[in-house]
């Protein structure tokens, strides 16, 4: 497995390059960087733009793992409305096409959310669902063509809450190029990540690693990795038991005053994650 980190767990103000050294003077072995609405590695960017950076990871010995992106939570799969359900496809089809060039095989997708609308009015959970499935599924033909794998995300979103509809939800895709993006922070409050990962299985394509305390029950809970509640010896123990050997991705907010030591303090938290410290 290798050593990760995502490009929103480094210090704002960096250009792609700039995160790209700063994880490798950090220690990590590869990287995951992140498509953006607007600006440098955007829905604005050439392939150039994206061929440019792979070959940039190439050059600096960096490993590049995966493309993330936020964008999904602006613009839903389950939206009712057309327009941002069309910019939502729009978007997948770019991050799929993106990938390619970057030589990465797995992209971050949020299916959407169940969540109230501005009016405060909240659509059956059932139609969310098939939105959302209907929505992959109709991408699932680009990502086999492209060698690319849409990797569900579970996150706060009141969706797909475990792992079993988690499971039932990728394999009604019906293909092979649709996994599990698996967030072991982001189901604390409500379940186990190694319980999540054994149901899972090989569905897993890509793994966020982050911490969280169940004590907060907030955003706040999230924080550095080892001093939250996540049983990492017991996710390890399962990611390997599933044979799973991609990256480990870091996903956490940077410090607010001396954002660097966060980097490095993830650096340090993940050879201990990862058995590469001795006890």
């Amino acid at each position: 497995m290798l050593k990760a980190i995502n490009a929103w767990s480094l210090p704002n103000g960096l250009t792609p390059l700039e995160q790209l050294e700063a994880a490798k003077a950090a220690g990590f072995e590869a990287f995951e960087p992140v498509l953006n609405l607007t600006g440098p590695l955007s829905l604005e960017s050439a392939r150039s733009e994206w061929v440019d950076f792979r070959d940039a990871a190439q050059s600096a010995g960096v490993t590049l793992t995966s493309l993330a992106t936020g964008i999904y939570w602006q613009y839903p799969f389950t939206s009712a409305d057309p327009d941002i359900y069309a910019k939502s496809i729009e978007t997948a089809k770019y991050q799929l096409r993106a990938a390619k060039w970057l030589g990465v095989d797995v992209i971050l997708v949020v299916p959407g959310s169940n969540v109230p609308a501005k009016d405060g009015s909240i659509e059956p959970y059932d139609v969310v669902y098939n939105r959302a499935l209907e929505a992959v599924k109709s991408l699932a033909p680009l990502a086999e063509e492209l060698g690319v794998t849409i990797g569900i995300e579970n996150v706060w979103n009141n969706f797909l809450l475990t792992p079993l509809e988690m499971a039932n939800f990728i394999d009604a895709a019906a293909s092979k190029r649709v996994g599990a993006y698996l967030d072991v922070g982001n189901m604390i409050l409500f379940g186990y990540p190694h319980q999540w990962i054994y149901t899972l299985g090989s569905r897993v394509a890509c793994v966020h690693i982050k911490d969280f305390k169940r004590s907060t029950g907030s955003f706040d809970g999230f924080g550095d990795l080892l001093t939250g509640d996540v049983d990492f010896p017991a996710v390890m123990a399962a990611l390997g038991k599933i044979g799973y050997d991609g990256g480990l991705i870091v996903e956490k907010s940077a410090y607010a005053r001396h954002s660097p030591a966060s980097v490095q303090n993830a650096s340090n938290a993940m050879d201990w994650i990862m058995g590469r410290k001795p006890l």
